[in-house]
């Protein structure tokens, strides 16, 4: 195995950290209603939980208005009872055929909190990266210590090593910012 194969077998996971972010950023709210904030709500249906998005659609007809329709009507209550008991917050509207959530304005201290948990994160995911690099570092060590390359690669390794990891957060941090400036914006 060389150097490059080694970095090349951590591109999953350097990805797979970027993209678990982006779908944990997708599930803070922001002002505009998105269907990630409550799809993965587990609902309490005929004695399983079922995640809201396999019985449901979740549709935004306005900037800040959820419209749910369950698939099987007889359902709308306990779908119902999952958004009140989350920690969303949200206050269902069920007309007896689909339920309407209306997300109220956030306010300047809930914009901070919100982007506090979404630095919080960010952090989660450079933490992974970081464990991955670990990982890549010390099977190219390993690679030195069995003789297949000298200590001036496994040097220029470690170089090749941190560029791929310095492009990894500066995408991560990127999609930090995106997610940032949506939530603080009014």
């Amino acid at each position: 195995m060389s150097i490059q194969e080694i970095l090349s077998s951590k591109t999953g996971a350097f990805r797979a950290a970027l993209e678990h972010f982006e779908t944990e950023a997708a599930k803070i709210r922001t002002g505009r209603a998105n269907p990630s904030i409550v799809e993965d709500l587990l609902v309490d249906y005929y004695g399983s939980k079922t995640p809201l998005k396999q019985m449901a659609s979740i549709t935004v007809p306005e900037a800040r208005m959820l419209v749910i329709q369950p698939w099987d009507q007889g359902s709308l209550p306990a779908v119902a009872d999952a958004i009140r008991s989350s920690d969303l917050g949200l206050n269902p509207a069920d007309d007896g055929h689909v339920i309407r959530l209306s997300l109220p304005m956030l306010t300047e201290d809930r914009r901070k909190e919100l982007a506090k948990v979404l630095n919080a994160r960010a952090e989660e995911a450079r933490v992974s990266i970081r464990t991955v690099r670990e990982d890549a570092w010390k099977d190219i060590q390993e690679l030195e210590k069995e003789g297949l390359i000298g200590e001036d690669e496994k040097f220029r390794g470690k170089d090749d090593l941190q560029k791929e990891v310095d492009g990894w957060n500066a995408k991560l941090d990127a999609a930090r910012k995106r997610k940032e400036e949506e939530i603080l914006t009014v």
